[in-house]
């Protein structure tokens, strides 16, 4: 008897050493390293208020995914305000933006489609716009920036009456957007610098061959080009005409599908403007693609700093950027990129975020990581925080944006 209970001691210490093994080698698998980039080369910049204001957005985060959700096929059947939760069910909290400031960010961009608030009239529900109102508010109140949009309302549908940037929609598109920007204008008035107003998402010929490739030999999209400029210069124009702290707030456009090159390309221009350096060119980068965004042929999950030719697509576009407007002083704001959860690849994520903020914040410019409050399934995994709890799923990549973005040394 006393045997067996010496061999079943002897068992349960060999079962108690084991699992402490695997633990502590279950542990060890998941240590995430957070890459400090020390050597990353700081770019030549102008002195200047704008760049200032830029570097003083530091780094920042999308309130993806809630106030941007759009109904086009009518089984929505909540309460007017109820659309922010129609994609994923969680309300925006006031201690979810707490947590964002707590974490670092000085930045939130609240995307916001708004097709599905309006009458016939192109008049904003109220209620609607309260709600946008009052957690742009509370943003605001945490000493952060708060950068309002129009999200997507970008459609060829021509009975829906919103807006699509080509010559043959162009009235149509004037009036619609026309009409937010003065409501939005309107709206956010009485706030100061730390809101800015946004133009358009990704303005782009929704559902054709170039909706994601602007060609410089296509007439079409050099008419869609011209027509982002004409919709940006009433944009400014609107804005400006309401007075009073918006006749000098700092406005975002960008230029075709808010790419890089939509920006860089010889078609696009810069509205003019009555206040001095007050237009900030808005950007989107998932880059490189087929790591950040890209979930079929081609993809891959692994990012190593360490490999040229990952990093020269980063660089490229960025290197654009810089010469065009950063180092002219004109001010950059990349306010989405991210890179995806593919199988479990954390360290290559924070291993992109230490780079890619690093790289972008060295020439001046500051970047929104794209959260989509999305973790599981098949879709585009780019949550970084629990919206239930504000607790943060990825803590190592928001340590690795902090401790990479140069605004912060």
């Amino acid at each position: 008897m006393k045997k067996t209970i010496a061999l079943l001691c002897v068992l349960l210490m060999m079962l108690a050493a084991v699992s402490s093994c695997m633990a502590e080698a279950a542990e060890n698998l998941n240590e995430i390293t957070i890459p400090v980039i020390e050597a990353m080369k700081r770019f030549e910049l102008p002195d200047n208020e704008a760049l200032r204001f830029v570097k003083d957005m530091k780094t920042g985060w999308d309130l993806g995914n809630t106030f941007d959700a759009y109904d086009d096929q009518g089984w929505f059947k909540g309460s007017e305000p109820g659309m922010e939760t129609a994609w994923h069910g969680d309300k925006t909290t006031r201690e979810l933006i707490a947590a964002i400031r707590e974490a670092g960010f000085m930045t939130v961009r609240i995307s916001v489609s708004w097709h599905n608030h309006m009458d016939e009239n192109n008049i904003i529900h109220p209620d609607w716009l309260a709600r946008v109102k009052e957690v742009a508010g509370w943003v605001v109140d945490e000493g952060m920036y708060a950068i309002i949009n129009v999200h997507h309302d970008n459609t060829p549908n021509k009975k829906n009456h919103y807006f699509y940037p080509d010559s043959a929609h162009y009235e149509q598109s004037a009036a619609y957007l026309g009409a937010i920007w003065q409501q939005m204008a309107d709206a956010f008035a009485e706030f100061d610098d730390h809101v800015i107003l946004e133009s358009m998402n990704e303005p782009r010929l929704v559902d054709t061959g170039y909706e994601w490739n602007f060609s410089e030999t296509s007439a079409e999209c050099r008419d869609a080009a011209e027509c982002i400029n004409k919709l940006n210069q009433l944009f400014v124009d609107t804005v400006r005409a309401t007075g009073g702290n918006n006749a000098t707030r700092y406005l975002l456009v960008p230029g075709y599908c808010a790419s890089p090159y939509g920006a860089t390309n010889q078609y696009f221009r810069l509205p003019e403007d009555t206040a001095d350096n007050r237009i900030i060119i808005e950007v989107h980068a998932y880059t490189p693609y087929n790591f950040a965004l890209n979930q079929g042929d081609g993809n891959y999950a692994d990012f190593d700093p360490d490999e040229t030719k990952k990093i020269q697509e980063i660089a490229q576009f960025m290197n654009d950027l810089y010469k065009k407007y950063t180092s002219q002083g004109i001010p950059v704001v990349i306010d989405e990129y991210g890179a995806m959860e593919k199988k479990g690849n954390l360290q290559d994520r924070v291993n992109w975020a230490a780079y890619y903020v690093c790289a972008a914040s060295a020439r001046g410019m500051t970047c929104c990581w794209w959260d989509n409050n999305a973790f599981t399934g098949n879709g585009e995994r780019f949550g970084i925080i629990n919206r239930k709890t504000a607790e943060w799923k990825y803590p190592e990549i928001v340590e690795a944006i902090m401790a990479n973005c140069m605004f912060n040394r």
